[in-house]
Order: structure tokens, then C-alpha cells, then sequence
């Protein structure tokens, strides 16, 4: 079976670079310029980068590709020193919200839409509207990826108002193929719709073999049902709810439909009752070990899939009609500056340096898709078929959050709802109802 895109991915160059002065360093995909044409202010603002030497402290809980990326920041400005200070995921909210309110607040820090929810309005966080305009970062960045970072003033509603990160790296959810088992079912070329998709999982369980690895215990069946959901769409629905839009519901028909498809999935043998004590851990380890044909994550898990399988591909989960521009959830690991800082400029500064060209190798490096979607970065193999997979969402500015990004405690509710769905205790219309119940607990 030929993999899609097995060949060398080129993305494109993009135009832009980091430009190294004499006497100053200007950094900017805006070329150091405002749209009034004066060379490196606007606003109050500048990119221009000093000379003196300058430390700031960036506070970061992903890694790749953060440490990285500093790296070749410094490596430009070798005046500049980042120290790093990286804590575990599980309690970064809590840290950042207290580093961040505190009068030894970090210069940079890693955005998490939970602790912008205190941030943001309490002014602990720098709006960037006046760097985007200098750096002309709504040019530069893809603007679905902006769009997550964006909020009103008291961080209820997201997709709009002030910009308050951008991104470093972007991920994008997809599907994940073991090529052999699908040749042995008779499937020469990934699924093209999401019907092809359900008939290709019935043909390799008539093959004997198991069609899809699924980790309910965690993330894995939210991944699945959201995947599924942007499949039958329509986006904007779904963007209004995510986003917290007056009045917006998750209780529409195609929400019920993807819960459904799910539902059907169970009833066919291609998900069992034993995915919802299945970590997403030992799903990974169950598809890379060649125990299943499909697996539906993130590029994250890229590295180790490519580290265990030569034979293993990437598609974005195709939507309901052939030829149907892709909609795939994404998120990115994305850089805010303290309001607090005393170097601001340098702080943005290496926020611009995420959408170079020497950013985007890096990014590609670490296992993340470049934010600089035009950028020359070639690679082959998985990471091809993942890049290639990821060029069309992108460029149709079709990359959606992910759905707990919805309300404090929703991934508590998708989670256990799906399992309720696995089980067939949990009907579509009462799992919808449970999220509803708690986006309306957030946004009233």
C-alpha cells in the first residue's frame, strides 16, 4: 500500500527572515516596520533588540520544543539569556497563576487558557495587539492559530478581542495506520471519506484483525469523538461553542451524529467495552506493537510511533464527502509576556523568532508542525506524511481547538460521558446534555 506523501514534504519558503543589523538586531516577519512605514517603532513599541546584555526567565511545562527553541533564539542574540524554568503539567496551572500574579512574575510564559481565565482580567498578562501590528504577525502566524489565543477582556469569551500569546509550535490530531494490516484486508489508499473509513475498519475485522486502539481511560475517546465530529461538521457550530459565544450549544445535530457513530462503532466490535480501562499509554503500545490498524492521536505521538514501525502512515480523518476541505482539531504550545516585564521588546522578540525560518526546523525536529506554514522544512517518512496531512488544514486556516478548551471541568465531562457511551449506559442526547450543563456552569 502506498502511504500518502511518502516523498520529501516542501512546504514552500517563507519570505521573511531574522534580519542581523549593524549596531542593533532587528527581528521580524514585518521587516522592524509599522504600517506608518517608521523603522522599528509603532506605538510605543520596538523591535529593535539591544545590544546590552539582557536575561529573562521563561516559565514552560512542554518540552520539546520550548528548550529548543530558546536555544536558537540565543544562538541570534547572543546577548540574550533565557532562563528556563519548566514544571509538570499536571500542576502548571496552579504555578503559573501564582508566578504570574506575584511581583516575581516570569517574563515569558507558556499560555494555558485555564490560567489566562485569572490572568487575563487581573492584567497580569501583556495584550500583544501593538507587536502584532509592528511585527505584522496576523500575516505571519496561521490566523486559526492567533484565533485560540484571542480573548475578550475577562477571558470568557476566546476567538476574539485582545491576542494574548502566539504560538511556538502547532499540533494537529489525526489517524494513525499500520499499512500492513490494511494491505492484508485488501485496502490499497487511506480512507477518502469517513464512510471509507468505517468500511476500512469492518475489512480488517473481517480480516480477522483488530481495526482501532482506544484509550478511553484518558484523552483518547474525546480525540476519537472530536475527530469524528469535525468530520461531519459544520465547524462553525462547534467554534461558537468551544469559544463560549452568547447562547452557542453543543447540543446540535451533528454533535448527536459523531455520538452516534460512536455508539455504532461499539455495536460493531470495532471499539469494545475494554477501551474505557485502556490508558492511552498502552493504546499507543497496542497499535506500534501491530495489534491494531487504526489509532487516533496528536502528532505527538509521532516519535514513537516512527521509533517501533516502518510500516506506519498518517491521515487526517476525512470528512463526509470526498474532496472536503479537512477540519482537524489542533492546539499549540504558545508563549505570553508578563505585564510585568521590564523587557518587553526582547520578550517579543523571541515570540517573532517562532515564525522563522530557522524556528520551523526546529519545530519540525522536535516532532510539532512549523507555525510558519510556508516555510521550507523537508522531511520524509511519517513526519512527511504528517506534514503533508497537516499544509491543507492549515492553509484553509481549518484548525479547531480541542473541545475541553470549552470550560473549566469539560474534560472530566467528555471523558466519563464517552466511557458512559462505550458502556451503552450513556445515551447521545444525555452525554450532549451533560456537556451543555457544564458550559453553561462557565459561561452562564
Amino acid at each position: 500500500m502506498k502511504a500518502p506523501s511518502r516523498t520529501t514534504s516542501s512546504l514552500g519558503l517563507f519570505a521573511a527572515s531574522l534580519l542581523v543589523l549593524t549596531g542593533c538586531v532587528t527581528a521580524g516577519s514585518g521587516n522592524g516596520q509599522d504600517q506608518n512605514g517608521d523603522d522599528g517603532e509603532a506605538q510605543g513599541v520596538s523591535s529593535d533588540v539591544t545590544e546590552e546584555e539582557v536575561t529573562l526567565r521563561l516559565a514552560y511545562t512542554d518540552n520539546p520544543p520550548t528548550e529548543a527553541l530558546v536555544e536558537g533564539f540565543t544562538e541570534q542574540f547572543p546577548n540574550v539569556t533565557i532562563e528556563t524554568e519548566q514544571t509538570d503539567f499536571g500542576n502548571y496551572i496552579t504555578s503559573i497563576t501564582r508566578s504570574m500574579a506575584s511581583d516575581t512574575a516570569p517574563d515569558i510564559a507558556q499560555y494555558n487558557p485555564g490560567a489566562m481565565r485569572s490572568l487575563v482580567p487581573a492584567g497580569h498578562v501583556l495584550e500583544l495587539g501593538e507587536y502584532s501590528q509592528l511585527y505584522g504577525w496576523e500575516g505571519a502566524f496561521p490566523p486559526a492559530s492567533l484565533e485560540q489565543l484571542m480573548s475578550d477582556d475577562e477571558a470568557q469569551q476566546f476567538g476574539t478581542g485582545g491576542l494574548y500569546a502566539v504560538p511556538g509550535a502547532l499540533s494537529v490530531l489525526g489517524v494513525y495506520y499500520n499499512e500492513d494490516l490494511l494491505t492484508d484486508a485488501g485496502i490499497t489508499e487511506p480512507p477518502a471519506t469517513l464512510d471509507e473509513f468505517t468500511e476500512a475498519m469492518a475489512a480488517v475485522s473481517g480480516n480477522g484483525d483488530r481495526p482501532l486502539s482506544l484509550g478511553a481511560l484518558e484523552v483518547g475517546a474525546l480525540h476519537l469523538w472530536n475527530a469524528v465530529l469535525n468530520s461531519v461538521g459544520p465547524s462553525q457550530d462547534y467554534l461558537d461553542w468551544v469559544y463560549g459565544a452568547p447562547d452557542a450549544t453543543i447540543e446540535t445535530d451533528a454533535a448527536a451524529r459523531a455520538t452516534d457513530i460512536i455508539a455504532e462503532w461499539v455495536e460493531a466490535g470495532y471499539i469494545t467495552e475494554a477501551a474505557s480501562a485502556t490508558s492511552d499509554a498502552d493504546a499507543l503500545a497496542d497499535f506500534t506493537s501491530g495489534e491494531a490498524a487504526f489509532l487516533v492521536t496528536g502528532n505527538w505521538a509521532a516519535a514513537a510511533v516512527d521509533a517501533e514501525m516502518d510500516n506506519a502512515g498518517f491521515f487526517v480523518l476525512p470528512g463526509a464527502e470526498a474532496g472536503a476541505p479537512p477540519v482537524a482539531s489542533g492546539s499549540s504550545v504558545a508563549y505570553s509576556i508578563s505585564a510585568a516585564s521590564e523587557h518587553p521588546d526582547v520578550a517579543a522578540a523571541f515570540l517573532d523568532y517562532l515564525n522563522s525560518p530557522e524556528a520551523a526546523a526546529i519545530q519540525i525536529d522536535t516532532g510539532f508542525m512549523p507555525v510558519d506554514t510556508g516555510a521550507d522544512v523537508a522531511t520524509e517518512g511519517l513526519l512527511g506524511d504528517i506534514a503533508d496531512s497537516f499544509a491543507p488544514v492549515a492553509q484553509e486556516s481549518n484548525i479547531v481547538p480541542f473541545p475541553d478548551f470549552a470550560a473549566p471541568g469539560m474534560i472530566d465531562a467528555l471523558t466519563g460521558g464517552l466511557q458512559g457511551v462505550i458502556a451503552g449506559q450513556t445515551s447521545s442526547e444525555d452525554y450532549l446534555a451533560s456537556l451543555q450543563e457544564v458550559w453553561a456552569g462557565h459561561h452562564g
